[in-house]
């Protein structure tokens, strides 16, 4: 399209305008009808050759000239044809009286194919520099534009930095020619230049608006109609717009979950959702893979060890391969005191948090380093609006099309966190709308625990995808896989138990409920599948069925004792906080859910920790319509 000088289309068509093309004009700038303003640079017996702007030029028949001509000298011209191989063949026009009006090239490309459009044609674009690898041989400038981010190729020499005073950040104009390169397509670069002043003013203008619009999130209704989960519904279109502009600004994302059914069902979704908005919007097919890791974090919060292992992978790749640094998400887990420290850290270096969790939150120690933060009991909800359960609704934000494929996954969600939410029926109504009943979805849960459990915190991506149904078309497979995985869980569940049902210490509290203690460093398989908190779980949910009175179970070990508890009001995280103020030298910390949680505190101080803990049970108000709907962190 052509454009005036302030890159809007000319409103006059009339005879009185003569455009001037700017110098980076290509025939895509050239429409038939309107008069430009060509400069004379060759002269043949049968005509003159014009140039229009540095890559437009054509001929002027000597059949339609008057007079004689000079090289350098103006004459006005329209377009006449254009033929098979691109040649243009121009007509002089007379006009004495015109008024010339700037053209600026158009350097939005459009469309998802739009350089295989563009194959061997000299094209342009401006847009701002997203990364710079250089490689054995080119330099690969990433640039986004208006549509998405370009591989633009520079070859100064095998192995030498081309144009070494662009870096990541900066707005260039990029004259090259698309090629295929091992699968992907790139740009030959014939020239990349640095916009300054008023230029790259107007371009960032341009690209912002741009991309404002394109990471606006997708308006899609929810799977079910729940009035709980519409107060958390415009936190989360807030989060979906951040991480869409993340890919937008060819940003890596690094994920980080809780290593069970709940944090993978709030996971994978989103990475999936992600990778297949990056694959739109990037040409390189590799992005996905380069630009978001999913990983299981070690524990119920940020630990220091991750955060140092993540800074440390995103510094070694700013150096390695000229990326940014990433944006942090974090799920179903991040939004405790505990926390602070690990992101601390990362702030040094500026690097953007996201958290979307459900577990019982401390806002005033965390919203300050946070850029978004989901969270039901930021909106009176609690734990029983699962992190999967939103993170659904977040990846059908981010990349609707994938919607269909993830209608099973917030009952899984649901029933391996042990929710209660009233929304639970339609989750699992729709979940057997696609083939999956209710033991189907039992066994899923169990299968992505014990897999996660043997994992040790890699990410597994096609294992768990398999598990989950998502991204995966192998339904043998999937149903083959569920099977041995939850049976093989199971017996593992039955043979510990076996080993620690007869060391379980019982006593009748003050306020008339069960508490269940055992020692399961000494009483429990070790380094085996289930882990602590899961043979806590287990055992707690035995002795419910079992009495159906209200009750309380604690698993300890030297230094930790997880916590469960159906029909007694506790309030874990302001346990811990009195506990940590109480026991002088205890090193109490932890938390989790009101009735669901960990803690941990130095070895020596274990029995008055654990002490002091029965006797705050004990005072706990009876509340037989609470349960402990969610499993502990292991």
């Amino acid at each position: 399209m052509t454009r005036d000088s302030a890159g809007e289309p000319g409103a006059d068509d009339g005879d009185s305008v003569v455009y001037d093309l700017a110098s980076d004009c290509t025939a895509d700038d050239v429409e038939q009808g309107r008069y430009y303003l060509a400069e004379i640079n060759g002269i043949v017996d049968y005509g003159v050759f014009v140039d229009l702007s540095d890559s437009v030029s054509g001929l002027v028949h000597e059949s339609v000239l008057e007079g004689t001509f000079a090289v350098g000298d103006e004459l006005v011209v329209e377009l006449e044809s254009v033929r098979e191989n691109g040649d243009m063949a121009f007509e002089p026009v007379d006009i004495d009286d015109y008024e010339v009006e700037a053209v600026g090239h158009d350097y939005s490309l459009t469309g998802t194919d739009r350089l295989e459009g563009a194959i061997g044609e000299q094209i342009h674009l401006e847009g701002t520099v997203t990364q710079v690898k250089q490689t054995g041989g080119p330099t690969i400038f990433h640039v986004s534009d208006e549509q998405g981010v370009v591989p633009c190729a520079a070859f100064e020499e095998a192995g030498v930095r081309a144009y070494p005073t662009i870096e990541v950040g900066d707005v260039v104009r990029v004259t090259g020619t698309p090629e295929h390169r091992e699968g992907s397509v790139q740009i030959e670069v014939d020239g990349l230049s640095k916009l300054e002043g008023e230029d790259a003013a107007e371009a960032r203008e341009r690209l912002e608006d741009a991309l404002e619009t394109r990471a606006e999130p997708h308006d899609v209704e929810p799977l079910i109609d729940w009035p709980a989960f519409e107060k958390l519904r415009p936190d989360l279109e807030e989060v979906a717009r951040l991480l869409r502009r993340t890919v937008l600004e060819g940003r890596p994302i690094r994920v980080r979950h809780h290593a069970d059914g709940d944090g993978m069902c709030a996971a994978v979704p989103v990475q999936i959702a992600l990778q297949r908005f990056i694959a739109d919007v990037h040409e390189d097919e590799d992005a996905p893979r380069h630009l978001i890791k999913r990983l299981p974090a070690k524990a119920p919060f940020y630990e220091m060890e991750d955060a140092t292992r993540d800074l440390n992978f995103a510094l070694e790749d700013r150096e390695k391969h000229g990326q940014q640094l990433p944006l942090l998400l974090m799920l179903d887990n991040g939004s405790t005191a505990e926390d602070v420290p690990a992101y601390e850290t990362l702030a040094h270096y500026d690097i953007p948090i996201v958290t979307v969790d459900h577990h019982h939150p401390d806002p005033d120690a965390v919203e300050d380093l946070l850029d978004a933060h989901v969270n039901p009991y930021l909106h009176d909800e609690d734990y029983r609006i699962t992190t999967g359960m939103l993170c659904v609704e977040l990846a059908r934000m981010i990349y609707p099309d994938l919607g269909e494929e993830l209608r099973h996954v917030p009952a899984v969600a649901g029933l391996s966190d042990r929710s209660k939410a009233d929304a639970m029926d339609d989750y699992i109504e729709l979940a057997a709308e696609e083939g999956y009943d209710e033991d189907r979805l039992q066994d899923v849960s169990e299968a992505l625990d014990y897999a996660a459990f043997w994992l040790r915190y890699n990410s597994g991506d096609q294992l768990i995808q398999d598990l989950l149904q998502v991204d995966s078309d192998d339904e043998q497979r999937h149903r083959e896989l569920v099977d041995f995985f939850a049976d093989r869980g199971r017996e593992e569940v039955d043979e510990q138990l076996e080993a620690a049902m007869p060391h379980l210490e019982h006593e009748t509290l003050e306020n008339g409920a069960h508490l269940y203690r055992i020692d399961v460093e000494n009483y429990a398989h070790r380094f085996t599948y289930p882990a602590p908190g899961k043979t806590t779980g287990e055992i707690h949910d035995r002795k419910i069925e079992e009495t159906g009175d209200p009750v309380i179970t604690v698993g300890y070990g030297p230094d930790f004792a997880v916590l469960r508890s159906d029909g007694v009001r506790l309030d874990i995280p302001n346990m811990v906080s009195e506990l940590e103020a109480e026991i002088a030298g205890g090193g109490v910390s932890g938390g989790g859910h009101l009735v669901v949680g960990s803690i941990k505190f130095v070895t020596g101080k274990r029995e008055e920790v654990i002490d002091a803990l029965v006797e705050k049970m004990a005072e706990a108000d009876i509340d037989e319509a609470l349960s402990s709907a969610a499993p502990i962190d292991d």
